[in-house]
């Protein structure tokens, strides 16, 4: 009965908190900006959006390529996220819609299963993704460090790059992994078409220059500008973020004017108008077989449970990354993605996440607010509507020159030489993250690499090191005792050797004589198999007749060996030890 009244004054105080005034307002946290909007802060927004959204476009239409998806669903991926944003996110500069990792994430799990697939798992990960923020679990993510997640996300830019040559060279082939794509890549270079090549390498050529322009210091709006040089050079700097819409614009008409003798392989049919709003469909027939829920979420495997857990990680970097230094509330934006997730899987929208290289175009462009996605995502809604009978005619070598240029700059080859410097052993992680991620699976990769460095951490709890000192009293020249001091707190892993490690000093270092003192300093706190250990301890020195003594003893270490029931030196200060010692 006391169990179950205090299990209800729990709750009832989980509520209480949960639906506080103040709860609710920081998990709605456009209620903290929305009053002090001003016309300063739409005219950023407006332009912000607008230049996220001449990005977004292509960039939904690549991705869904990547995913192996119908192109309509890299659009219908790319606005609800950016709307639901507006309402839970607590981030200014992110933008939430398909990416290059979701969408190869997405290929390996929903490929057998298509458009049904990919909606499915976009409402399982914002299920999954919300209920993990509601139990405030964002701090699991700490246990994936930087090393892990560089070698994550350099592994999926090269396979996502290198699953784009055949478009850019007019091949077709299918591949699994990336050993097989070369191996078949220059197992059919001979049938490349020039067409498509000469469109690609100069599509890349110019998205690689239009990106440079914009850092140009010629084109940088200083304070001292007129009127008209502001104007041309915030026209430079339209021109250079919006170079994905303008090369793959370009690309569209060229092929447009060509049509009735088509010389590139094109995207084909776009299915026209805005996605229907229902929930998604929870059965399938897959090859004839009609696939209930269970038999679908069977079938995707590991996949329910790595696709949130990539798109919580790669969205909190971005948060990170963009922060400026304040402090990111893990939890709301964990809430404000999974919002994102099962909103858009009402519109047919694949899995989605923060997108780095649209985040940095938002950043960059001036946005004041997060309603600049208002904007974007209003964008995306009009191509839908308006532009798809126009869309079959993009050259697929554009679109793979477009997703090529953007995540060859994900591969982040620039940590290397600052983890060396910084400690040699997180090379060991990264590594084996980047190798794993790329001659194996993705999501294998990150559970090796996870598994290493948690390996690495309690190999380090488990073998810490101790520092030995022969010690003279301060009014003699003789040794008086040897002092040993463990570096780290004692915990169950690290007991055997820490025990073995003292035992060994009383042996040789003190001859099995001299008093060894233990300076439990940096203990914080000692659990059961610790105690026990002490215990074991003491009576190995107790059958030598050799003294042992605890020094610096915390109060919550104290009480632990208070509970040996046994004879144990416990000095509080330098006189205790001296009459110890005497």
């Amino acid at each position: 009965q006391t169990f179950f009244n205090k299990s209800v004054d729990f709750l009832k105080r989980g509520v209480q908190r949960t639906f506080r005034r103040e709860t609710l307002l920081k998990r709605l946290p456009f209620t903290t900006w929305l009053p002090k909007y001003d016309l300063q802060c739409l005219e950023g927004d407006i332009m912000a959006g607008c230049t996220v959204g001449l990005t977004a476009i292509p960039q939904g239409i690549a991705y869904a390529v990547v995913a192996e998806l119908p192109p309509n669903y890299g659009l219908y991926s790319a606005f609800m996220g950016c709307f639901m944003y507006v309402i839970f996110g607590s981030c200014k500069d992110i933008t939430i819609g398909p990416t290059a990792i979701m969408a190869l994430m997405t290929l390996e799990y929903s490929g057998s299963g298509g458009p049904v697939y990919a909606v499915l798992l976009c409402f399982t990960s914002g299920i999954i993704i919300i209920t993990a923020g509601l139990c405030n679990l964002g701090f699991l993510i700490n246990f994936i460090s930087k090393p892990v997640i560089s070698g994550f996300t350099s592994a999926a830019a090269i396979t996502i790059a290198s699953s784009q040559l055949k478009g850019l060279f007019g091949l077709s082939y299918s591949s699994d992994g990336i050993i097989e794509t070369y191996d078949k890549f220059f197992h059919n270079i001979g049938k490349t078409r020039w067409q498509d090549l000469t469109l690609g390498l100069s599509s890349s050529v110019v998205l690689l220059i239009m990106r440079r322009v914009k850092d140009i210091a010629a084109v940088r709006v200083r304070a001292s500008d007129s009127r008209w040089t502001r104007v041309w050079k915030k026209g430079v700097f339209l021109v250079s973020v919006g170079r994905n819409a303008i090369v793959v614009l370009v690309a569209l008409v060229v092929a447009y004017c060509q049509r009735h003798e088509q010389p590139f392989i094109i995207t084909g049919e776009v299915k026209p108008g805005l996605p229907p709003f229902h929930p998604p469909a929870f059965s399938a027939d897959v090859n004839g077989t009609m696939l209930t829920f269970g038999d679908i979420l069977a079938d995707v495997g590991a996949g329910v449970v790595i696709i949130p857990i990539v798109s919580i990680l790669e969205s909190i970097a971005i948060a990170s990354a963009f922060a400026g230094g304040a402090t990111i509330d893990a939890t709301q934006e964990m809430l404000a993605l999974g919002m994102c997730n099962l909103a858009g899987s009402f519109v047919q929208s694949m899995p989605v996440t923060g997108s780095f290289t649209r985040t940095a175009v938002n950043a960059t462009s001036g946005v004041k607010t997060p309603a600049g996605g208002i904007v974007t995502g209003t964008l995306v809604i009009l191509a839908l509507a308006f532009l798809t009978s126009y869309f079959k005619y993009i050259p697929k070598a554009s679109l793979a020159a477009v997703i090529i240029c953007a995540v060859i700059f994900m591969v982040d080859y620039q940590v290397v030489l600052p983890i060396w410097q910084a400690h040699r052993l997180d090379q060991l992680p990264l590594w084996t993250t980047f190798l794993t991620c790329l001659f194996w699976k993705l999501e294998y990769g990150i559970l090796v690499g996870a598994g290493v460095n948690l390996a690495l951490v309690l190999y380090g709890s488990a073998r810490p090191k101790v520092v030995v000192d022969v010690t003279a009293m301060q009014d003699g020249d003789d040794e008086a005792y040897v002092l040993v001091e463990p570096q780290s707190g004692l915990f169950f892993p690290s007991v055997d050797y820490v025990r073995t490690s003292v035992n060994k000093v009383g042996l040789t270092t003190a001859s099995s004589r001299m008093t060894v003192v233990v300076d439990c300093g940096h203990f914080t706190g000692v659990d059961y198999t610790a105690v026990k250990g002490i215990k074991s301890l003491c009576n190995d020195f107790e059958k030598r007749h050799q003294p042992l003594v605890f020094i610096n003893v915390s109060k919550g270490v104290r009480k632990g060996l208070m509970s040996l029931n046994t004879d144990i030196k416990i000095a509080a200060s330098q006189d205790e030890l001296r009459s110890l010692l005497a």
